[in-house]
């Protein structure tokens, strides 16, 4: 079957290994804590649009390009930055609505972050985070279980204590959520403390993938000065950087190779600066052992080996990516919709998905469209 452009339309599964749920105004002062329910996430209209505060006045987010999926395609001229609850798209709040806007996608099967929650990170108190992801994932498992086949929620757990991390994350495995999140930029230095140890530990024994989504600094990006008129655009533009420090901290401290199960994913931050960067750490760690004291892997290891072995990334539309999956490794790589967000594939994901795929092994297709990712998760 030939589409419009005269691609072939592809028959393989596709699975999102990167959708998003919209969290309902209610959730979590309804479900929090009550200990916390006066400092719990709340919305606030604020000018004719709906704001997020918690914790007294700290603002953390705002409703509008993340729940409109389908405009660019249609409409972009009406994305807007804000916007009301009354334009959320129903499938980022009802498990019903979202599997009919699967079937619509002609996508078998969708891995959930979620939406508010990758800002709420900005919350200084860790007690009352740590309350936060519990009510987030106790609403996002309820979410799932609708229909579990098909919806497969990730946890938010609270690195800023290992302890309760893991604890949160044992929990949440019993639940039936599927993975665990981390954030890209941790309140206590990087992932190659000692600290995190139990962690790895922990997500390996549980077998529960961890991942590292965009957007998720647990201190802001405004502690960094910058001006001018592009300012925004400096942060997102160079979001990657965050996951190279990351990456190299996990490999080159060893993580991969006390933990050789343990599974790490690297979740909206596209492929095609991963290769060139995975080169360049072998080559550090082939020609400059002076600088790390000659450390050495063993198993004649190299730094890229931990990467194809342990860690996953996705990507959206990075046709040029694609083109360099083998610098990277076929079986890293999952695709994701981002629904219900403004920038989403949704409702063209197949169109857009087989045309950056066109050209390439159909095996490579069916494990870069779905099988790699439903290997992570179990996914039948």
């Amino acid at each position: 079957m030939l589409g419009g452009d005269g691609i072939t339309m592809s028959m393989y599964k596709l699975i999102s290994s990167d959708s998003h749920v919209m969290e309902p105004p209610n959730l979590w002062t309804d479900r929090i804590d009550p200990e916390y329910r006066d400092r719990a996430p709340r919305v606030v209209r604020e000018g004719g649009n709906d704001q997020w505060y918690a914790d007294g006045n700290i603002k953390f987010g705002i409703i509008g390009s993340n729940t409109q999926a389908g405009r660019r395609f249609d409409a972009p001229e009406t994305i807007v930055t804000e916007g009301t609850y009354e334009d959320v798209r129903l499938g980022g709040m009802d498990p019903h609505e979202h599997v009919k806007d699967l079937d619509i996608d002609t996508v078998h099967a969708g891995i959930l972050y979620p939406s508010m929650g990758l800002t709420v990170w900005v919350i200084p108190s860790t007690d009352l985070l740590s309350a936060i992801f519990r009510a987030y994932n106790d609403w996002l498992a309820d979410f799932c279980a609708h229909y579990p086949k098909r919806l497969k929620g990730i946890a938010m757990i609270n690195v800023d204590s290992v302890g309760d991390a893991v604890n949160e994350m044992r929990r949440t495995k019993k639940m039936g959520l599927v993975g665990a999140m981390i954030p890209q930029r941790p309140l206590f230095g990087r992932y190659d403390s000692p600290m995190y140890e139990p962690l790895w530990a922990s997500a390996s024994e549980l077998d529960v993938p961890l991942s590292i989504h965009i957007g998720t600094s647990r201190w802001s990006p405004s502690d960094i000065p910058t001006h001018g008129e592009g300012k925004g655009l400096v942060e997102f533009t160079n979001q990657e950087y965050h996951m190279k420090d990351n990456v190299a901290a996990l490999i080159y401290s060893r993580v991969f190779e006390r933990h050789p199960n343990l599974k790490i994913g690297i979740v909206e931050f596209e492929i095609s600066w991963a290769p060139y960067f995975l080169q360049r750490m072998d080559t550090v760690y082939k020609e400059r052992p002076v600088r790390f004291d000659g450390m050495r892997f063993d198993k004649n290891m190299m730094p890229s080996d931990f990467f194809r072995q342990n860690m996953f990334i996705s990507f959206q539309e990075d046709a040029l990516g694609i083109e360099l999956r083998n610098h990277v490794g076929v079986e890293t790589l999952v695709w994701g919709s981002d629904y219900p967000h403004a920038e989403s594939t949704f409702p063209k994901s197949r169109e857009i998905v087989d045309e950056i795929l066109n050209g390439i092994p159909e095996r490579e297709k069916r494990l870069i469209a779905g099988e790699n990712c439903a290997r992570l998760y179990h996914i039948e």
